[in-house]
């Protein structure tokens, strides 16, 4: 008896949860988006920055009804701007989670490490501050079919340098100092040197050193040399603090200037404040009036500033993204591809995003010029490209 009433209990618990599982409402359905990021180890400053602007974007979105009748879920992944790792990630994100697509890297060399990856899986990757023409030109002048970017490229960032230099600063005879062992501090050295000289100006010495390395003074003692009058220095904000403060330390006066890597506050304190006064190129700048909105809806979230340029290339991504789903159905692989190889004239919270489909860059994409004072990045001016 006492194993009949059992055996009776336990249907109608059976019973009672499948009736009350088809009254509760059902899961909306999702499209899973993979944010490949930096949230640990030293670009994590940008990236938990761009990760918490993208999440606010897709709450937005996912309030005002989703896309194409579904939610899109964010899966993040700490990539720590590390290639292995980034690469690890990305066949985590394919493979196991079936992302639909990838918003992430900053990085250029991580994002030139993943693309085999992203492109093989016909997975499309839209890099937010990766600057790299090879990211999404290869070399032989195709276009990678499934890697874009919202940000510009390095020979205009290099080209704004140079001319900022030469027109604005007064400068005839410019230095490089540059990280011989990463993508975007030597292609930007490149840029800038093709550029200044064109130009006009002069470069007295371009003088590299190695990834890891922290010492610069040997390079400066030759650039000290050449009397330049604007050092150029496309690193990252560590770097290019400790290149400050060693420069001065050599009695060096120069302007220096560098690339969108330097926006980082934690740079004024790297530096000691060697870097007052010093000038950088960088996607965007906190003073624009296109993102003032924005701003208040992050301040509000987040209790804080967000760390530009990441998070507002993170946003104007997950924009684009979610207009092409929209007109793909929300449909991934080759239609999504050539939905967002398509957009034309979409405003995007930095203004109207147009695709160039032979390189996968924004079109007319501005700069700012920055300058380092008392603490604060105070806007310059801005530049725009007609390429």
């Amino acid at each position: 008896m006492k194993t009949r009433i059992f055996v009776s209990l336990m249907l109608v618990s059976v019973l009672l949860s499948a009736l009350l599982a088809g009254c509760a409402p059902a899961k909306p359905e999702t499209i899973k988006v993979g944010n490949l990021v930096a949230l640990t180890g030293p670009s994590a400053t940008w990236g938990q920055s761009e990760n918490n602007a993208l999440m606010l974007a897709v709450e937005k979105i996912n309030a005002a009804g989703g896309v194409a009748g579904k939610q899109i879920e964010v899966i993040a992944y700490d990539s720590r701007a590390d290639k292995l790792e980034a690469v690890n990630v990305v066949k985590r994100m394919v493979e196991q989670d079936k992302v639909v697509a990838i918003i992430g890297p900053g990085q250029s060399g991580v994002a030139n490490a993943v693309k085999e990856v992203n492109n093989s899986a016909k997975v499309p990757l839209i890099a937010t501050t990766a600057t790299n023409p090879t990211v999404t030109v290869a070399d032989d002048g195709s276009v990678v079919p499934y890697t874009f970017r919202t940000c510009f490229i390095d020979p205009f960032q290099g080209t704004v340098a140079a001319q900022f230099s030469l027109k604005d600063l007064g400068a005839t005879k410019a230095a490089t100092l540059y990280d011989v062992g990463d993508e975007y501090s030597q292609f930007l050295s490149k840029y800038f040197i093709e550029a200044f000289e064109k130009g006009g100006g002069t470069i007295v010495a371009a003088e590299a050193f190695r990834s890891g390395e922290l010492d610069f003074r040997a390079q400066l003692g030759k650039i000290k040399a050449g009397e330049p009058d604007v050092i150029f220095i496309p690193t990252m904000q560590k770097e290019a603090a400790l290149a400050a403060k060693q420069a001065r330390d050599l009695g060096i006066t120069a302007d220096l200037i560098g690339g969108d890597g330097w926006g980082s506050p934690d740079i004024f304190e790297l530096s000691g404040g060697a870097i007052e006064g010093g000038y950088f190129v960088n996607l965007a700048a906190m003073e624009d009036p296109l993102i003032q909105d924005w701003l208040v809806e992050y301040r509000a979230k987040f209790n804080a500033d967000p760390v530009l340029p990441n998070p507002i290339m993170a946003v104007d991504a997950m924009m684009w993204l979610a207009d092409a789903l929209e007109r793909t159905n929300g449909v991934g692989g080759e239609a999504l591809m050539k939905a967002l190889e398509e957009t034309k004239d979409l405003q995007v919270l930095t203004g109207v995003l147009t695709m160039d489909p032979k390189t996968h860059n924004p079109l007319n994409k501005p700069a700012v010029i920055q300058q380092c004072v008392d603490g604060e990045f105070i806007y310059v001016k801005t530049f725009v490209t007609t390429e």
